[in-house]
């Protein structure tokens, strides 16, 4: 028995390996946009203005910001124009995601009708995305489809069909972290590193780029947007 426990224990180190290899995921490719080596007062380079909507197109910058996470710039939504169905969004140029891990921090700065700050992927062109938003006007979290132009939200996993997403506190003038993960047709959402709910939904399957997202007289600081995956 004693000759045989060396064989025996090399056999079972080898059974616990490949099981790890079965079961452990592979690394996903990370990137972060913290837009601290881009010209202030410019768009950053590789990104699009894009506007769904009504009213002007938005007025994105990279502004200097003293309390930003990472330091010393943000990305910036400055127009106030207070159409109501006015959408600024923000694109990354060179992207192309069907299943990943998007996070962003924000700020929400003014906004007498809205003050809401989204992330947006599987982006075919203005009129056709997914976009999660918080808004601290309203304090709660919404996921919404827009397809050919028009935006409809689409109600969490196991509650009634019209759910207008979540309620949760959304401080303004504060550091918010607002999070989606992407799997197929399941999106999750997170806040502030916490789960709020899930929505399921097939409109849109293709791979397609991401980016940012405000609404009406939003004016929002943005920065590290980061993706996980592919």
């Amino acid at each position: 028995m004693k000759t045989r426990l060396p064989f025996a224990f090399a056999f079972v180190a080898g059974v616990l390996t490949v099981m790890m290899l079965e079961t452990t995921p592979a690394l996903a490719k990370g990137k972060t946009w913290n837009f601290d080596k881009e010209k202030v007062q410019q768009l950053p380079t590789g990104w699009l203005s894009e506007h769904t909507g009504q009213g002007s197109q938005g007025n994105w910058k990279v502004v200097a910001d003293a309390t930003a996470p990472s330091q010393p710039n943000v990305l910036a939504q400055l127009s106030d124009d207070a159409t109501n169905y006015r959408f600024p969004l923000a694109i990354v140029e060179k992207t192309h995601y069907k299943d990943v891990v998007l996070t962003v921090r924000f700020k929400t700065i003014s906004g007498a009708k809205d003050q809401g700050a989204g992330l947006v992927w599987r982006f075919r062109d203005a009129n056709n995305y997914y976009v999660v938003r918080a808004n601290a006007l309203e304090n709660n979290v919404v996921l919404y489809k827009v397809q050919d132009g028009k935006r409809i939200s689409t109600a969490p996993k196991g509650t009634p069909g019209k759910t207008y997403g979540v309620k949760t506190r959304v401080s303004g003038n504060t550091w918010n972290k607002l999070g989606v993960e992407i799997k197929g047709n399941l999106f999750t959402v997170f806040f502030n590193d916490q789960k709020l709910f899930q929505v399921e939904d097939s409109t849109f399957t293709e791979a397609g780029k991401i980016g940012l997202w405000t609404k009406a007289d939003s004016v929002i600081h943005f920065d590290d947007l980061t993706a996980d995956g592919e």
